[in-house]
C-alpha cells in the first residue's frame, strides 16, 4: 500500500480538494482507495457526504480504538473514509509532543490488514502540528499541492524542511512524491510566473499535471460529490484522472 499525506500549512491550497478528488480517480482506475481525514474541518468527510461521523479519526487518540474500526464507506467506487469531526480539534490538544503520542498513527497504520487497500490519502490539517507530524511520520509519501500565488511559495519550502528533519529523526522512509500546482490560470502572467517558478526551484519534484481553476470543480462539495461524478467531462474532472495517471505511472 502506498501511504501519501496530503499537506500545505496554508489553506486554500487544494489540500482537499486533492485528497477527494484524487481518491475518486484512482478508484476510477479499480485502484482500492483508503482516505483518512486528519483535519478537524473535516472538509473531505463532509465531501463524501458522511453527515454522521461520530467522533471518527478522533477514537484513535482518546479510546485507542483501531483505525480499521473506524472505517466507513462511501458512494464512490473503490473509495473509503476514515472520517474527521470537530471532536478533533479538542482531542489535537491532549497530546503530547512525545515518542507515544507521534507515533500513535504509525502504529495504527502498520496494524491494517495487508492488501486491503492499494493507496492511503491523508487529508492534513492546514498547519504543522502534532496531528500533522502524525500523518508525516505514519506514511511514506508526501504530496504538497500548493496555489499557483507568489505569497504560497514560501510555504512549500517550509514543508519540505519538516520532511526533511521527520524524515532524519523519525521515519527514514519518508520522500516527497510531488509538488502540484493548483489553481492555475494560464491567461493571468501571474500564474504563469508561479508554475515557472516552482519548476524552477523544484524541478522534477513538480508533477506534469497542473490543476486548473474551475468553477464546476470548486461546485463539487456542495453536491458531495468528487469532480469525476459530479461533471465528468470537466477540466477538473480531466485534471485529476490526469494526475492518478502519473501516480500511477510512477510504479512502472
Amino acid at each position: 500500500m502506498r501511504s501519501i499525506a496530503i499537506i500545505n500549512q496554508k489553506g486554500g491550497s487544494g489540500k482537499t480538494t486533492t485528497a477527494v478528488n484524487l481518491a475518486a480517480a484512482l478508484g476510477e482506475n479499480d485502484r482500492r482507495v483508503l482516505v483518512v481525514d486528519m483535519d478537524p474541518q473535516a472538509s473531505a468527510t463532509h465531501w463524501f457526504g458522511i453527515r454522521n461521523p461520530g467522533r471518527g479519526i478522533t477514537d484513535l487518540i482518546i479510546t485507542q480504538l483501531r483505525l480499521l474500526d473506524l472505517v466507513r464507506a462511501t458512494e464512490v467506487a473503490g473509495v473509503a473514509i476514515v472520517p474527521a469531526s470537530a471532536w478533533l480539534s479538542g482531542a489535537e490538544k491532549t497530546m503530547a509532543w512525545d515518542g507515544a503520542s507521534l507515533t500513535m498513527f504509525q502504529r495504527s497504520v502498520q496494524a491494517l490488514p495487508r492488501g486491503q487497500w492499494d493507496y492511503m490519502l491523508v487529508d492534513c490539517p492546514p498547519s504543522l502540528g502534532i496531528l500533522t507530524a502524525n500523518a508525516l511520520i505514519g506514511v511514506t509519501e508526501v504530496l504538497i499541492p500548493v496555489e499557483a500565488h507568489h505569497m504560497a511559495l514560501p510555504g512549500v519550502d517550509r514543508v519540505m524542511a519538516s520532511v526533511e528533519t521527520l524524515k532524519k529523526h523519525l521515519n527514514e522512509k519518508l520522500e516527497v512524491t510531488g509538488v502540484l500546482a493548483c489553481r492555475v490560470d494560464h491567461r493571468t502572467r501571474h500564474s504563469r510566473e508561479v508554475v515557472q517558478e516552482l519548476r524552477s526551484r523544484y524541478g522534477n519534484l513538480v508533477f506534469t499535471t497542473e490543476v486548473h481553476e474551475n468553477v464546476r470543480l470548486a461546485e463539487a462539495p456542495a453536491a458531495g460529490l468528487p469532480i469525476n461524478l459530479y461533471d465528468r467531462l470537466s477540466r477538473g474532472a480531466r485534471d485529476y484522472r490526469d494526475l492518478a495517471n502519473e501516480i500511477m505511472g510512477q510504479e512502472s
